[in-house]
């Protein structure tokens, strides 16, 4: 793929995009992910799905070696540092700050170029409405259920306006219902921001309800 047809293409673009652990190639691949599109990369636990997340998120652990071009709306990702790539990212736990309460969870992730305490409470407090939350702001994190806590932990990553969207099996810890109506949530937003996404699971309902490309690693 040439640098002119990657800056031409909006969204994720993934060029020879090679991991290996020592002479182990754990990820090799190669694909192209539209705004509002979902790329799922499927397989068992140690096959390089979240080592694929931490190689485009910026944070890959030295021990892995990788090759391979990142981009997103033309931008080089792999020549920026971690905090410069803006991508937001969701884990199996919502990661939620214990010391703050649910609307100062969200507004800590809002862009430094909003300032003043009131505008940026102002914009929490409308994600958490987006989220059908808009009561629980003063709450303690720690009182939430796992599906409001994932809902919160959505919402802040969003707020913080991201180039693209990595989903390390957010739904994992959800019961069944849960599981379901947050995979819902989480992509329907995704798709409204007009977010890139790749999503890593071992799970096929998942990947089903994902829908777009799927791509296997691990496979023997």
């Amino acid at each position: 793929m040439t640098m002119e047809s990657v800056t031409e293409i909006e969204g994720l673009v993934l060029d020879g995009v090679r991991i290996c652990l020592g002479d182990q190639m754990l990820v090799a691949l190669d694909a192209q992910v539209r705004r509002g599109q979902i790329l799922t990369v499927m397989g068992p636990s140690g096959s390089g799905k979240s080592t694929l997340l931490a190689y485009l998120g910026g944070f890959l652990d030295p021990a892995f070696s990788a090759s391979g071009g990142v981009s997103v709306d033309g931008v080089d990702l792999t020549s920026l540092a971690a905090e410069k790539r803006h991508a937001g990212i969701l884990f199996q736990d919502p990661l939620l700050f214990p010391h703050l309460s649910v609307v100062d969870n969200i507004a800590i992730a809002i862009p430094e170029g909003i300032r003043g305490r009131k505008q940026r409470r102002q914009l929490a407090q409308a994600a958490l409405e987006d989220a059908d939350l808009a009561d629980f702001g003063d709450r303690d994190p720690d009182t939430l259920s796992g599906g409001q806590k994932a809902r919160v932990a959505l919402q802040r990553v969003l707020v913080s306006q991201p180039r693209i969207l990595l989903l390390d099996e957010p739904f994992s810890k959800l019961d069944a219902d849960l599981r379901e109506q947050t995979r819902q949530l989480v992509f329907d937003r995704a798709r409204r921001a007009g977010l890139p996404v790749v999503l890593v699971t071992h799970d096929e309902d998942d990947a089903r309800a994902a829908g777009g490309q799927l791509h296997k690693v691990g496979q023997p």
